[in-house]
């Protein structure tokens, strides 16, 4: 092993939410490891600094997508980008975390090599050069789809003379006043795009090729500020926070259980907004709800643009794009000057970093997840992937907190490696599953890339929060599998390595 340290205990790749939320963590529960957060951006905020389309806002609940330990003080718990990058600032600079990141830092490669117990990490400058960085250990907070390229469902836009926009290059100039507006897509960008366009536009069209279910909630969460109004500010945050989660899996559970109880639910909020005469078909997918994420529609946005014209859902399949608009199979004409493609996003692993360890290639699909943080026999590496029926930030909390108990047993036992070893006996007998028990369209195109998944704990990214936090927090970090040990030990066996490391 080298005589000299890396150059940090810690690298956490990426400023947004996951990554801002490990470094306020290890602020608080691991505060002798050093750390440096690089991003590829110019600023911090990740998904909310990057997507600049027409009302952005989150569709979970900021009372859950915010912070366990930092409460949300807006009065709006729908919330707008600019909102969420505020807290995110405020974070950063009343923590002293922005004197972590270096921004501009694309990360290239990633290479660890057991003799030195450190990860060799390439990165490429905003001037095309590049630069290297060691450390001990590797989180990725660098989100789950690809930054530069978006889905592409291969339209021939043929004799169309207008503007093609994806909402991830949005451009900052973009003049839609009075103007005829295709928005191809029925998830949850498109029911954000088409009610805040539809403010300015002629007249915005959202064109599904089919339904997506929907719900609606205020934008203000009245429970909340109540509270927040009579109760100190961090006992109404968590009291509000826990009201939520217990909402949000109670709703889950009860979609998987009864779908009928839950869609009638959906119809009546639907008809309460649209009247009896609403088109149910529009509103009616051809899967149960939570088979796919639900859309939020907060305040009855896009049902109130459709109520007063200046908005339209529209369900068919594109026969060609014509000059002016376009055709449907089924021979109607949807007039447009502007096509925004809402088709999706394109699922990424590891942020499309080349991953190896002693120089051999890590193909991610060839190895487990272990307790939905770390991978098989991957040493000094963590990553989130956050809940798909829940909000991001609960699975990036519990992650930065098991993570940091990781770090500081390693502090505390002289150890420099740490690794879930799962063995070829053990892994032939492990049942599959499937890893993420969902129909959306992006889902299914990337599961071929994603890691394995077993059908019970702990090699298994789990979709059940409640139940995630507690087995994270309480089961010992000794379990036999996961295994600590100083450079250049053989050991393979858990037992064999927590020997080692005495």
């Amino acid at each position: 092993m080298l005589a000299t340290p890396p150059d940090f205990d810690v690298l956490i790749v990426g400023a947004g939410i996951s990554g801002i939320g490990m470094a306020a963590h290890m602020e608080m529960k691991a505060p002798h490891h050093t750390y440096a957060i690089v991003e590829r951006r110019d600023n911090l905020g990740g998904t909310w600094d990057l997507f600049r389309y027409p009302g952005i806002r989150s569709d979970s609940d900021m009372h859950t997508l915010g912070f366990d330990f930092e409460p949300w003080r807006h009065e709006k718990s729908i919330a707008d980008a600019p909102a969420i990058l505020e807290y995110l600032d405020r974070i950063v600079d009343d923590r002293g975390i922005r004197q972590h990141i270096r921004f501009g830092h694309k990360v290239i490669s990633a290479d660890f090599r057991h003799d030195e117990a450190r990860w060799h990490v390439e990165m490429e400058l905003a001037d095309g050069s590049r630069t290297r960085l060691t450390a001990n250990f590797l989180y990725l907070g660098s989100g789950y789809y690809d930054y530069d390229e978006p889905y592409d469902p291969g339209f021939d836009f043929g004799e169309f003379e207008g503007q093609v926009i994806h909402p991830q290059f949005w451009p900052d100039d973009l003049d839609y006043a009075g103007k005829n507006v295709v928005v191809i897509g029925s998830g949850a960008t498109a029911v954000t795009i088409v009610p805040s366009m539809a403010k300015e536009a002629g007249h915005v069209t959202m064109l599904q090729r089919t339904p997506t279910w929907m719900f609606t909630r205020p934008a203000k969460d009245a429970v909340a500020n109540f509270l927040r109004a009579i109760l100190p500010e961090k006992l109404a945050y968590r009291i509000t926070r826990f009201k939520n989660i217990k909402m949000q899996d109670f709703s889950f559970k009860l979609a998987r259980d009864n779908p009928q109880k839950v869609k009638d639910a959906l119809y009546k909020k639907i008809e309460k907004a649209l009247g009896p005469d609403y088109d149910k078909d529009a509103f009616t997918p051809p899967y149960n709800p939570w088979e796919q994420r639900l859309c939020l529609v907060p305040d009855e946005d896009l049902f109130r643009a459709m109520k007063a014209g200046k908005a339209s859902v529209v369900t068919g399949h594109i026969a060609k794009f014509e000059k002016g608009g376009v055709r449907l199979t089924d021979g109607e004409f949807l007039p447009a000057d502007i096509v925004v493609t809402a088709t999706g996003l394109k699922l990424a692993v590891a942020g499309k970093i080349a991953i190896s360890v002693d120089g051999e290639p890590v193909a991610f699909n060839e190895r487990f997840y272990y307790k939905g943080c770390m991978f098989s026999n991957l040493p000094n590496l963590a990553v989130v992937f956050g809940y798909l029926n829940a909000s991001w930030t609960l699975r990036a909390d519990i992650n930065s907190d098991y993570v940091c108990r990781v770090l500081e047993h390693m502090r505390q036992t002289g150890t420099t490696i740490v690794t879930p070893v799962l063995t070829a006996q053990d892994e032939a007998r492990i049942v599959e599953d499937d890893v993420f028990d969902f129909s959306s369209g992006y889902i299914q195109r990337g599961k071929h890339i994603m890691p394995r998944n077993a059908i019970s704990y702990p090699w298994r990214l789990n979709q059940e929060y409640v139940i995630d936090r507690k087995r994270m927090q309480e089961d010992p970090l000794l379990d036999g599998l996961l295994t600590f040990t100083r450079a250049g030990s053989n050991a393979q066996r858990g037992e064999e390595q927590l020997e080692a490391a005495e």
